[in-house]
């Protein structure tokens, strides 16, 4: 029971990372959701919404954080 509330506190504080990480890339004005790239069909019933080049953007973004973070761990 232990380790699962360690985990929820740790997933907690990550959302709360990301969360405020959006914050602040709203605020900067970097336009993450309205990139080249990403797919916006709106019709009159209904829009769909997919955002194709932010993903790729914030994939890489964290790829390179994570492999940063494990170099530090395994010294």
């Amino acid at each position: 029971m232990e380790n699962i509330a360690r985990y929820l506190m740790l997933g907690g504080i990550a959302l709360f990372l990301i969360g405020g990480g959006v914050y602040l890339a709203s605020k900067f004005g970097i336009p993450l959701g309205r990139l080249p790239g990403d797919i916006r069909i709106e019709g009159e019933n209904g829009s769909f919404y997919f955002p194709v080049t932010s993903s790729i953007l914030i994939s890489v973004l964290l790829t390179i954080i994570f492999n940063i973070i494990s170099r530090f761990l395994q010294k």
